[in-house]
């Protein structure tokens, strides 16, 4: 993805052009490859238990060598269980990357902040480059930066809502006040939704449900490509003044109009 060179998202000393995150957790292993191409992806994230698998078919065969692997810790509801998955992810050679997902809830699929600080912690002594999911709450940020985490990436909404950006005003909170990339993560719902948190200054985006649920999925793919790049530019070049109330003629009107 034609990007700025200076102007790069840096995880764990790893630096990559596309702030696009791709989830491949919704749609088919036919489809991945397309979607990876037409996202610009450089990082896509993959539940450990698609890549295990004795079936003739693996995701891993579908991905393309040069892509990053963010294996994540899906269906992990302790702490422990993610470090499991995390260390079967790295056996079965998807690199050093993780993403903590540890969820008790069945129902909101809300991640449990405190068990995800724990294994954050732990994963970042052996040398993971750790990218913890979690609700977007400044203390447990804090904690998660603290506990070494590379990135945090909290919810925009309900996984798999669609709903866009519920928890924007919590997102911009961390934002401003942590020190590490933010990436929104969990209920983007449109490439809008998209270059919107991208303009508050969001580091990168994933989806997987938006692309996994649309008409044509290489295309929204690529729509969402487009969206986040537009959206970076625009909070790189800062956006225009809002005015309280009233308006303000673009050009003098001084000569022209008569009252």
């Amino acid at each position: 993805m034609a990007q700025n060179e200076e102007d790069l998202l840096e995880l764990g000393g790893r630096k990559f052009a596309s702030r696009f995150i791709l989830g491949s957790g919704k749609y088919s292993l036919q489809l991945i490859e397309a979607a990876v191409r037409d996202a610009g992806a450089e990082i896509v994230t993959v539940a450990v238990r698609r890549a295990n698998t004795k079936e003739h078919e693996n995701i891993l065969d579908y991905i393309p060598k040069q892509v990053t692997l963010l294996p994540n810790t899906s269906g992990a509801r302790t702490a422990e269980e993610a470090v499991r998955i995390a260390h079967l992810a790295r056996e079965l050679g998807c690199g050093d990357f993780v993403k903590i997902e540890i969820m008790r809830d069945s129902k909101y699929l809300l991640p449990d902040n405190e068990a995800t600080v724990r294994a954050t912690e732990q994963l970042a002594k052996e040398g993971f480059i750790v990218l913890p999911y979690m609700y977007p709450d400044l203390n447990t940020a804090r904690d998660l930066m603290a506990a070494g985490a590379a990135a945090v990436m909290p919810l925009a909404a309900p996984i798999g809502s669609n709903k866009g950006l519920v928890t924007k005003e919590f997102i911009q909170i961390l934002i401003d006040e942590i020190d590490l990339p933010i990436i929104v993560d969990a209920g983007i719902g449109s490439p809008a939704q998209a270059c919107e948190a991208m303009q508050m200054g969001a580091a990168a985006v994933m989806a997987n449900t938006a692309l996994a649920t649309a008409g044509n999925l290489p295309l929204m793919a690529a729509a969402f490509r487009d969206a986040i790049i537009a959206g970076r530019k625009a909070y790189r070049a800062g956006l225009g003044r809002v005015l309280a109330r009233g308006a303000a003629a673009s050009d003098p009107l001084t000569g022209f109009l008569r009252d």
